[in-house]
Parts: C-alpha cells; structure tokens; sequence
C-alpha cells in the first residue's frame, strides 16, 4: 500500500509528535495501519517533514533512517506515543519516562548524521520534555494522534481543524439532523 505524506500528516507540531502519529488509528486494532510498516516510508516520510514538519527551521533536510536504526527508531516512536500519550492524559510515569531516555540513548549513540531522522526525532522529543507548558500537549478528539495546542487561550481540540475538526462537526450535523442525541 503506498501512502502520500501531506501537510495534515504533520499535525502534531513537533517531528517526535508526527513520528509517533505514523500509526494511523492506533487503538482500533481492525483499522489500525503502521505507515513505516511499509520500507519505503523510511525514506518518504523524512523528505515530507524537510516539507511540513512545524519544527522544519530546527533541522533542515532530513536523511533518512538507516536500515540498522529501524528497529530502535520504532521503538522510540513506541516509547514517544505512550510517554507524551500520558502526560496529555495526566498520568505521567516516571517508567514510561526512563524508556523514552534509554529508547532516545540507544539510537543517539548509533545515529551516524546530525541530520538523520533517528536523531533529529530524539532532539524534537527532548524537546518536548522541556515544553514550558505541558497542558499545551493534547490528544485529538477525533483521531487520537498527539498535537501541540498552540492557539492563544489553549483551547484546541482536534489535530487538524480542516480534517478532524471538519470531520466532527460533520458527523454533529449529521446526528442533530436525525435528531438523534449529541
């Protein structure tokens, strides 16, 4: 299956956000779809982020993941969704912490360029644990997939206000419409 990379595939406004929301459904084991399940992907997606990535200015153009780092990178694209999933959710764990680190070690030491994907993933995390405000981190209420809520009063709640948020307000609509209850 090939899939294109579009600007709303870096919804999340940060590279370790979009890496992580490279699992399309990820909890509807029926639907769910792993993007980098796919190898060409791992050099597809680091030229769309070098495109679309919110952090873009942070690293330039991205090389792709080499083949010996793959394994290590899904495991940091694990360990960034369930550590970042729940600090949005409240629950911060000192566990899922130390396995984003050793995760982000593991693949520091054998990233051979600054400029690969597998490093400048692990920067955007580090990141995101420095993030001043961290009730800026959300989960989107249609889609699932992680987001920086940048809007002013932080009240944002979907990734992608021209997909999901479209997509909610569609299906609200819809049900009014059969009067059914909200």
């Amino acid at each position: 299956m090939s899939f294109s990379w579009t600007p709303h595939r870096f919804a999340g406004g940060a590279l370790a956000l979009d890496v992580a929301n490279s699992v399309i459904l990820r909890f509807d084991v029926a639907r769910s779809i792993d993007r980098f399940a796919e190898p060409a992907q791992f050099a597809a997606f680091p030229q769309a982020a070098t495109a679309f990535s919110a952090e873009r200015a942070l690293f330039g153009a991205l090389t792709p993941v080499e083949d010996e780092n793959q394994a290590a990178f899904l495991a940091l694209r694990e360990a960034i969704d369930r550590h970042f999933r729940a600090e949005a959710e409240g629950q911060p764990s000192a566990g899922l912490l130390a396995e984003l680190l050793e995760a982000a070690a593991v693949l520091l030491r054998q990233a051979r360029s600054p400029q690969s994907l597998e490093a400048q993933t692990v920067h955007s995390a580090l990141r995101l644990l420095a993030l001043p405000e961290p009730e800026r981190l959300k989960i989107c209420g249609h889609c699932g997939w992680l987001f920086l809520d940048r809007s002013k009063n932080k009240s944002r709640f979907w990734c992608d206000m021209a997909v999901c948020g479209n997509r909610a307000k569609a299906a609200r609509h819809y049900r009014r419409k059969k009067g059914e209850p909200e």
